[in-house]
């Protein structure tokens, strides 16, 4: 008598699932996969006592100057506890690094609310708006008996985070009219763009950052001047508004032609179709490689080190600059390694778990 309950002969093997089935999947799916597997888990075998000798084992963590560091080996914790206000807040005044902290807290959470699909409303503008004068209002001071500080004493994280974030926030709409704009019907603007873009995206940041800090101001009229910090935050948006529009290209592009005809006959002007058929298509299609840009923006912004602008890079290379503490430009740059890796590795992700939701949305 056959005893197997109905519907169990279309279960996939036992083999197949669970954390086993996972492993075969993932891990050890063919001969290829299983060698890397294996040679990825000897290289960490290696690679993470070691780490942890460095890091924990060696160092004194008692030790409180660089002599003493030097006794010892591994990870110079005194270094990170002496230098740690220079990496994070530059040449900002000593007494008034609780400014820079509180405006980087705030502009971090001010971001952290843009990605909660629930403050996704119209109020979320407002808290932009209030966020943006506060972090203003802390950096520069000279009201609510703050004392002023010009923006030339401005560095380390805050700095990074403020390049970045106004970079993003510019770079993305106006990446965008210029996707648009390559993709127009109207040759003049078509050409426009098309230039723009492919002349922007055959330089280098440097390049842009060396004209924008050098050769601007010369062509500017006599008494006139542009900060230099605005500069370098101009030529960091029209570097990545380049990017940013051929990733959309490609976007809009892969949207198929039924889309389009069907909002046509639906009676939608142009931007009626963008804004509501096309562009949340192929926004979605492009999610990863924006990230990608976004990503690669936060961490160019140590390009600015060229033009004498104190970013969270040449903060971390003044600490060991220090007499006292030459030689520990490893701790230096792991410091600041950490800080990069935990931005970028949260704004990764946050894409993934956007795409997920977004797909789950779809399939519903």
């Amino acid at each position: 008598m056959d005893r197997t309950l109905p519907g169990t002969d279309r279960l996939p093997p036992r083999a197949d699932t669970g954390v086993v089935g996972w492993l075969r999947s993932r891990l050890f799916s063919s001969p290829l996969n299983s060698i890397l597997t294996i040679l990825a888990l000897w290289l960490l075998m290696l690679a993470i006592p070691a780490l942890i000798d460095y890091l924990f084992v060696k160092p004194d963590f008692a030790a409180t100057t660089a002599a003493q560091c030097r006794e010892t080996g591994g990870y110079c914790w005194a270094f990170v506890r002496e230098k740690h206000r220079l990496i994070l807040f530059g040449i900002y005044p000593y007494d008034e690094q609780w400014r820079p902290l509180l405006a980087s807290v705030i502009l971090v959470g001010a971001i952290v609310c843009s990605c909660i699909r629930w403050f996704w409303k119209p109020f979320l503008g407002l808290l932009w708006v209030v966020a943006l004068v506060a972090v203003g209002v802390l950096m520069w001071g000279g009201v609510l008996g703050l004392t002023y500080v010009e923006n030339a004493k401005w560095g380390g994280l805050p700095l990074t985070l403020i390049l970045s974030t106004f970079g993003i926030a510019f770079a993305f709409p106006f990446g965008l009219l210029l996707a648009l704009g390559r993709r127009s019907h109207m040759p003049g603007v078509k050409a426009v763009c098309v230039v723009y873009i492919e002349l922007i995206r055959g330089v280098p940041l440097v390049s842009l950052l060396f004209m924008s800090s050098v050769m601007l101001p010369l062509f500017l009229p006599e008494g006139f001047s542009i900060d230099k910090l605005l500069r370098a935050q101009i030529a960091i948006i029209l570097f990545a508004a380049a990017y940013v529009a051929e990733t959309v290209r490609g976007g809009l592009q892969a949207i198929p032609k039924g889309q389009y005809e069907g909002a046509d006959s639906l009676g939608l002007g142009y931007w009626q179709q963008m804004r509501k058929i096309i562009l949340p298509q192929a926004l979605k299609i492009v999610i990863p490689p924006l990230v990608g840009i976004f990503i690669s923006l936060f961490k160019d912004t140590s390009l600015v080190v060229i033009i004498g602008i104190f970013d969270l890079t040449q903060a971390a290379k003044a600490a060991v600059s220090d007499a006292v503490w030459r030689g520990f430009s490893t701790e230096s740059y792991l410091f600041i390694s950490v800080i990069y890796f935990i931005f970028c590795y949260s704004i990764s992700r946050y894409s993934l778990s956007l795409e997920r939701k977004l797909d789950q949305g779809q399939r519903r």
